[in-house]
């Protein structure tokens, strides 16, 4: 997964667990940057009578370094206060929820002023109208600042019980070490929930100086987003169910690129990484210079991947994946395209504000064809696509891994033929509920009366 329970720590602690995190240029209002950043993962939608919220406990941040030392020099600050308006039952809701004013909907954020969060999805009673009752979590604050905080249906797609059974993607499994007929992938988080923090801003509220960003070519162009959960350094759980939390914010969960934290960190190091900040990511430059995955893949994939296994073999380090994953791309790499926003390793998905977005906001533009070129960013020919911040549709997972299995490495060594094998892989998912084309994007959520896993 993206970042879902990719630590031992943090596993334990969901509603601080940083799932997934998406940036790009609106393509609404092509004048300002939707970010999205999504908590509590494969949350099962029937989980009542206590569903899942945000932690009352929790500080949620994100963060935006616009002059690439790794340090933010933006930050959006989310807290949730949970108010039950009804104490005296053991039901969620006592009846239909029409309005955000309705008992028990959930959470209140303070940003400037407080504001409301949508209920949950629990079924055609409770909640009958959801995509209008989340509408109205839309909170517009003023200087074309716009925000929501509430569930979504979850868009990350990727075949779960196939990866991590040996590294098997379903639609090559016949090539695996262990083989079995090739079959077509199997999106492990369909009928699962999240919980997303969004918000859309001016291009110019992130960038050095208020700069206009309209050159791709100014490094001024680039900025470096990433998200975080902390909790209180100290708790204190007294006989009564009091809770005690006092002392500093401690940082238990971030998230920049996806699958760094998930597949490219040695396990040993997760929680470790979970608590530092971007400008001290050199510490785990090995992890993207020798990823553990590109010696594994010729491995359980025997005869498939062979110059792969060459470059594995010659030690050589993957200065691609330092670039794409650490530093984003300079000039002069890909013609027409880069997004480094200076030497500095560190963890950001970078994004070029300069880039228009490529696709409409119409239903067919924010979900395009399961293969359709567009789902692989960059790779694909999409310049505003990942590794050049993220879209909610972008196919992250086929993307890194055949970054990783070397489809990329002839960007600093033209010598290098990559494997065949290497430009097709994918695990064969795609998202189960359609985007919508407008803010906050992601999915209404499924619900908790009826949805379905799996095929």
């Amino acid at each position: 997964m993206s970042s879902h329970r990719e630590a031992p720590t943090i596993s334990k602690d969901p509603v601080a667990d940083n799932t997934d995190l998406y940036a790009f240029v609106d393509p609404v209002d092509t004048s300002k940057v939707t970010i999205l950043s999504n908590f509590i993962p494969l949350e099962e939608p029937a989980g009542g009578p206590n569903f899942f919220q945000f932690g009352d406990d929790v500080l949620y941040e994100i963060l935006i370094d616009n002059n690439g030392d790794g340090v933010e020099d933006v930050t959006y600050q989310f807290r949730f206060k949970t108010t039950t308006q009804n104490p005296a039952t053991f039901l969620y809701n006592t009846g239909p929820i029409g309005s955000l004013t309705d008992p028990r909907t959930g959470s209140s954020t303070v940003l400037g002023s407080d504001l409301p969060t949508p209920p949950v999805r629990i079924g055609p009673r409770s909640t009958p109208d959801y995509a209008t009752l989340a509408d109205a979590a839309v909170s517009s604050l003023g200087s074309g600042v716009k925000t929501f905080a509430g569930q979504r249906g979850e868009g990350f797609y990727v075949d779960l019980g196939s990866i991590f059974d040996l590294g098997a993607l379903r639609p090559f499994q016949n090539l695996h070490l262990i083989p079995t007929p090739a079959a077509p992938g199997v999106n492990g988080t369909k009928g699962f929930n999240v919980h997303t923090i969004a918000i859309q801003v001016p291009k110019t509220d992130l960038t050095q100086n208020g700069f206009n960003p309209s050159d791709p070519a100014d490094p001024r162009s680039v900025i470096g987003v990433w998200s975080a959960a902390s909790r209180r350094k100290g708790t204190i759980r007294e006989k009564n169910a009091r809770i005690v939390e006092s002392g500093p914010w401690v940082q238990v969960s971030r998230l920049g690129e996806p699958l760094i934290n998930e597949v490219v960190i040695e396990l040993g190091e997760k929680d470790l990484w979970n608590s530092q900040t971007p400008d001290g990511d050199s510490q785990f430059l090995d992890d993207y210079a020798h990823p553990q995955l590109q010696g594994l893949l010729p491995v359980l994939y025997p005869g498939v991947f062979p110059n792969l296994a060459a470059l594995t073999g010659t030690g050589a380090s993957r200065a691609d994946l330092i670039a794409i994953l650490l530093t984003g791309i300079p000039s002069g790499i890909i013609p027409g395209f880069q997004n480094s926003n200076g030497p500095t390793q560190a963890d950001e998905l970078r994004l070029n504000l300069a880039f228009a977005p490529s696709y409409p906001a119409t239903d067919s533009g924010i979900n395009p064809p399961r293969d359709s070129a567009k789902r692989f960013g960059l790779l694909g020919g999409d310049l505003d696509g990942f590794p050049d911040g993220r879209r909610v549709f972008d196919n992250v997972t086929a993307v890194e891994l055949r970054a990783i299995a070397g489809a990329t490495y002839p960007l600093i060594d033209s010598s290098f033929t990559p494997d065949g094998a290497a430009g097709l892989l994918m695990d064969g998912t795609k998202e189960d509920l359609p985007f919508i084309p407008k803010f906050p994007y992601l999915a209404v959520p499924y619900e908790g009366y009826e949805h379905s896993h799996d095929p």
